[in-house]
């Protein structure tokens, strides 16, 4: 059986080029494969990112690939609108409430400063409930 969870909540620390880089992650699943992930990120510019993820199990139990992408907003600098996309890995400790992911999130950036962020890349650690 799948090692699963509904919510989640901690931090993704994120290459430093991207709008929406190192961030307050929570994540929320809709269904059993199909999840919500708000980023909240305070650096320069704050920005604010919405993702819909596909969740797909992959390997031993607990560990999952996902894909999926959003929109986002950033409030400040030259770059405060665009869509992200993202794909990675996902990983629940079976014995531990603790959730971490890797992933690779491109942005396309629209305002401002027209713009491709291709090498965005971040390590989430999340408490899961």
């Amino acid at each position: 059986r799948q090692t699963t969870y509904k919510t989640a909540v901690g931090i993704r620390i994120s290459s430093q080029d991207a709008v929406v880089n190192h961030s307050i992650s929570y994540k929320y699943f809709f269904s059993p494969t199909v999840a919500g992930e708000a980023l909240f990120s305070f650096s320069d510019p704050a920005a604010i990112g919405i993702l819909i993820e596909k969740h797909t199990s992959f390997g031993p139990p607990g560990i999952s690939w996902f894909w999926g992408g959003g929109p986002y907003v950033g409030f400040g600098g030259g770059r405060n609108f665009g869509i992200q996309g993202v794909g990675g890995l996902d990983f629940l400790f079976p014995s531990l409430p603790i959730n971490l992911s890797i992933d690779w999130k491109p942005e396309l950036n629209f305002t401002k400063q027209f713009s491709f962020e291709p090498a965005a890349v971040g390590l989430s650690a999340r408490f899961a409930f």
